[in-house]
């Protein structure tokens, strides 16, 4: 897979993964929506997760890029590295779920 499609498939999982985690979490117990991306909504909190994430993403030293959950260099801030991994196991289990295995294909694979 090339590098640009690598880092594409990142980033519409990290989208739909946040997206995910914020409806359930968020905008379901009441937090207004602070910004709509690409149809998705989110509040203040994960709007600035994303940011942050998309943001490393784009900035990855190392070619090719592998899953940050296996990188030997670790460009997230410890606060915000434990976000992103509650967001990833609270998505990826609810898309377990509710059947959304294609989700999880794209996550692992």
């Amino acid at each position: 897979m090339t590098s640009a499609k690598r880092l594409a498939k990142d980033e519409k999982v990290l989208r739909v993964f946040i997206a995910t985690f914020c409806r359930q979490n968020h905008l379901n117990a009441g937090v207004s929506v602070a910004r709509e991306d690409q149809g998705r909504h989110y509040c203040t909190e994960c709007a600035e997760l994303l940011d942050y994430a998309l943001q490393r993403l784009q900035r990855c030293p190392l070619n090719p890029k592998p899953a940050c959950k296996d990188c030997p260099v670790h460009c997230y801030r410890p606060q915000m590295r434990e976000r992103i991994r509650q967001v990833m196991k609270f998505s990826g289990i609810h898309f377990v779920k509710r059947g959304r295995l294609d989700w999880l294909w794209h996550y692992f694979f």
